[in-house]
This record gives C-alpha cells, structure tokens and sequence, in this order.
C-alpha cells in the first residue's frame, strides 16, 4: 500500500527559493506539502501559496520551532501520515531525490533516513569550510558518545511519523538536526543515509553566512551533543 507522505518546509525569508522546492517534490509521492513561514519579512507565505503548498505562520524565530509548529499540526489531522520528510527552502536540495530518501522507509529497512551531502556531489561553494568542518566535528562525536555512525547533519531526512513522535522533538533552535540524530540512536532505531546531490542555495544563508551564525550553531549543535549524555 502506498505510504502517506507528509513534507514540512521551514522557511525564514526565502520567497525566492521556497516556490521551486514546492513545485518540485514529486506530487504523486506526497499527500500534502507544509511550509511554516518562519517570522519571514518577505513574500515567502505568499509563494509558498501560489506553489500549491499549507502555509502556517510561526512568528518567533527558530528553525526547530517552525519545525515543531509544522508537527503539532500534523499531530492535529485526523488522517496521520505514515513518513514525514524535512527539506530547507532554499533550494539548495534537490526536492525530486525524496524519492530514494524514502525508499529505505517504505522497504520497511529504516525509521530514520539522513540525506547526506558528504555521500553525494555539491556544487562548488554549495557549504563552507565551516559548514564542512563542523559536520565532521559533530559527526565524530556522535559515533564517539553515542555509537552511531553519520556523515552529515543535512536537513533533507525523513522518519517514520510514529519514530518522529517517540523522540519527543525539543530543540527550538540550531540544534535540531542533531538532536534527531542522536535521540534516534539512543532509542536503537534504525538508521540509514543516502547520497544527496547539494547545490548553491538561492539568496543569503542566515546561518552559515554570517560569523555570528556559524559561531552560534556550532554551540549550539555541540552544547546539544553533550546535553543528552
């Protein structure tokens, strides 16, 4: 039987990149495509609309919070999903490789599935060296405190809506990603990566594009490492 697929987009300011990844997640895969504007200033509810997605508003700032806004409205359908799947706005990911991000799920081999940009091909420029490097920081860590062995802490993953539920998703923050990765590996699920291709993001990285960002991520991501030893 055909898994009912959910897709939650947080996007921040991102009117020019949210309404090509709408309109190029495979629509025979997906029940509904949810982008949270995320305290945006610009037109991104407006294009997210006109792509066809659910728009929710989510006005404090955060990229775990609008991901947490996009999960208490799932939790609230009367028909839940059966895989929900994360992808940034930016058009930096490749929104058609969802099919073989799922695929791991749907073989019923996976309850978690990371879409890596170490495993895949990326564009020159597509992540700085910070970007790099503190992937390799964190992922070490990850595989030294907690067993489990990752490439990446990419934002394009899916999980099972049931696996989603039992980590108990708290991070508001910078720190989301990789509190789903390690709660997912103290909890023993099984958890698998596939190779994403990764390209130059359209517009400005909030994060990665400014020093105060990357320094603020970067704690926070390792703050969250040790926070659940």
């Amino acid at each position: 039987m055909k898994p009912d697929i959910n897709v939650i987009i947080p996007a921040f300011n991102e009117e020019n990149g949210v309404g090509s990844v709408v309109s190029e997640i495979p629509k025979e895969l997906v029940s509904e495509i949810i982008v949270v504007n995320n305290a945006s200033t610009d037109d991104t509810e407006k294009a997210a609309l006109n792509a066809g997605a659910t728009v929710l508003i989510e006005e404090v700032k955060g990229y775990g919070r609008a991901c947490l806004k996009g999960i208490d409205y799932v939790k609230n359908k009367n028909q839940k999903p059966d895989i929900i799947v994360f992808i940034d706005a930016d058009y930096s990911d490749y929104p058609a490789e969802m099919t073989k991000l799922v695929q791991p799920i749907t073989e019923q081999s996976a309850d978690l599935v990371i879409g890596s940009r170490a495993l895949g091909q990326k564009e020159k420029g597509s992540m700085t060296p910070q970007q790099i490097f503190g992937n390799w920081l964190a992922t070490t860590l990850l595989k030294l405190f907690y067993n489990v062995k990752f490439t990446d802490l990419g934002p394009f993953r899916a999980i099972t809506y049931e696996s989603l539920l039992a980590l108990d998703m708290q991070d508001k923050t910078y720190g989301w990603t990789v509190e789903m990765q390690l709660k997912a590996a103290k909890q023993k699920m099984n958890c698998q990566e596939v190779a994403v291709n990764y390209r130059n993001r359209i517009g400005f990285s909030k994060i990665s594009g400014t020093v105060k960002g990357t320094i603020m991520a970067g704690y926070k991501i390792i703050w969250t490492i040790f926070r659940y030893l």
